[in-house]
């Protein structure tokens, strides 16, 4: 080759893609309050649920007042998955309800960034066990007070009263039909996830 001659451009090496980062987060609350719903409205996979029917023995213990339609409850565990971004994916992680089924709640929570307090404002004490697990164990998580009907029965800042949280851990209402809602308390969590790593 010649000092005249143009060079022949190198082509660039192609950069690896790399997966997007797997966080896991949990989904919690109470007997009937939505966490199977807000698992199966943003999972991009079929949501992998152990749903069981709630039999007359079960009806005797399980409140049903406010729930007179469901069938089902959760005996172990809901999974699903959404991808953030082409760096994050979630792998959301759905608890049980029943106090019963709380022997299982380490298992499931073992590695996870946050969690999501799901809440029926027209019955608040069924989520304290799920508030108090979180706190005990110093792990960021958030409440979202889902809006059955489209309604809540208290304002936020009596449902922080009720439950006693520290301002630091956000409240917030959600709709756990519409993927959007789901998305935005994730990224609420995510968000006190990081500010727990950076604090």
């Amino acid at each position: 080759m010649t000092m005249t001659e143009p060079l022949t451009p190198v082509a660039a090496a192609p950069t690896a893609v790399r997966p997007p980062l797997p966080v896991k987060m949990v989904i919690a609350g109470g007997f009937g309050v939505g966490k199977t719903t807000t698992v199966g409205s943003i999972s991009e996979i079929e949501p992998l649920t152990t749903e069981a029917a709630i039999t007359e023995v079960a009806a005797g213990v399980d409140d049903l007042t406010h729930t007179p339609a469901k069938t089902t409850t959760t005996v172990a565990m809901d999974f699903g998955c959404v991808t953030i971004d082409p760096m994050l994916k979630l792998y959301l992680f759905g608890t049980p309800g029943q106090e019963r089924f709380g022997f299982m709640w380490d298992d499931i929570v073992e590695g996870a960034v946050g969690g999501l307090v799901v809440v029926d404002t027209r019955r608040l004490d069924d989520c304290y066990a799920a508030v108090d697990y979180f706190e005990h164990r110093g792990i960021p998580f958030a409440v979202a007070v889902n809006a059955f009907d489209g309604k809540v029965e208290h304002s936020l800042e009596e449902v922080r009263w009720a439950l006693d949280v520290s301002e630091g851990v956000p409240v917030l209402v959600f709709d756990a039909r519409e993927r959007g809602s789901v998305r935005d308390a994730l990224l609420v969590v995510l968000e006190q996830a990081l500010a727990r790593t950076e604090g």
